[in-house]
């Protein structure tokens, strides 16, 4: 009973999470059990380290800036330099992939100033430079992650990313504490409404806004696929002609088994690709015969592309916008 609960919380309330003032008790009505076991269990499945947070995922550079990068890192050198690169706040995702590029990693600031600073920063701590790939074109980052393997999908357009809207000091103060994740509380919109200086129907408001606008990708459970045993995660990337990386990305993104597709600039001739995907998997053969399926129903077996598998992660976090 009780891991048919849990998959309920943790596929099923990834989005569709109630925006109301107790919202686990609304949880808890739609279950069938008390808030109580709704809090206990969510506050278990975070010490497991199967959830990171219960909160809002923003979406790229729609509040504040943010960019992928990749260093070239002698492997000797990898773990120190990671070591280096984790000790900034900016820097909440940091792997090691198979390639000659093997250390990836976000990056995330207030603005596109602040952005660019921390990249300088980084480099001149690590000692290597860094490729930035800000994203240009997003065809599909829902950020969820159906643990079913039969979500749907919607359809996917090609949506170009605007600049970020400027935050007045309140919307700030809501998103800092907005990016920490609901206290596990019966009122939690009434705390944050507290610590910053607002009202609860405020704060919901505020919330219910960026969503509507899509700076609020989705509101609720932020699983950790790892820990859910979903260990292949592999990087395709492609290296695609202007003119119809828009097309293929779209095809790409309406794939069940892509979890993540959008277009970023290459950097020639050191990095040609310029369409990125993500594809997730309990075993490596298993996601390496999807990569191969896709490529060749989509026609793409003459196109360049390269596989780059994770092998460690040195930090997950959530993203640090204020």
């Amino acid at each position: 009973m009780e891991d048919s609960f849990d998959f309920r919380l943790l596929n099923d309330f990834q989005r569709d999470f109630p925006l109301c003032p107790a919202p686990f008790a609304e949880l808890a009505e739609r279950l069938g059990i008390a808030e109580r076991q709704i809090l206990s269990r969510l506050e278990a499945l975070r010490r497991a380290g199967k959830i990171s947070r219960v909160g809002a995922v923003f979406a790229p550079k729609r509040i504040g800036a943010s960019t992928l990068a990749a260093m070239a890192v002698p492997p000797a050198r990898l773990a120190a330099v990671a070591a280096a690169v984790n000790r900034f706040p900016e820097v909440n995702h940091n792997y090691e992939r198979e390639h000659r590029y093997n250390l990836w990693f976000v990056v995330t600031a207030a603005s596109e100033g602040r952005l660019q600073a921390a990249l300088g920063a980084i480099e001149q701590a690590s000692g290597y430079p860094l490729l930035a790939l800000p994203l240009l074109e997003e065809f599909h980052i829902d950020l969820g992650f159906s643990l079913s393997g039969n979500a749907e999908k919607r359809p996917a357009a090609v949506q170009a990313v605007p600049p970020a809207a400027p935050l007045g000091e309140a919307e700030r103060r809501l998103v800092s504490v907005l990016q920490e994740g609901l206290p596990l509380f019966s009122r939690p919109f009434a705390l944050i409404a507290e610590r910053v200086g607002s009202s609860e129907e405020e704060v919901l408001g505020h919330i219910r806004r960026w969503q509507e606008e899509g700076a609020i990708k989705r509101f609720g459970v932020v699983v950790r696929h790892h820990e859910l045993g979903y260990t292949a995660n592999a990087m395709l990337v492609h290296a695609i002609a202007d003119d119809r990386v828009s097309e293929i990305g779209r095809a790409l993104a309406e794939e069940p088994a892509v979890t993540l597709c959008y277009r970023r600039p290459n950097h020639l001739p050191e990095w040609p690709y310029n369409l990125f995907c993500m594809i997730h998997g309990r075993e490596r053969s298993e996601v390496e015969g999807t990569i191969a399926e896709l490529r060749q129903r989509h026609g793409l077996a003459d196109c360049a592309h390269d596989v780059l598998f994770s092998l460690t992660r040195f930090k997950q976090n959530g993203a640090r916008y204020a």
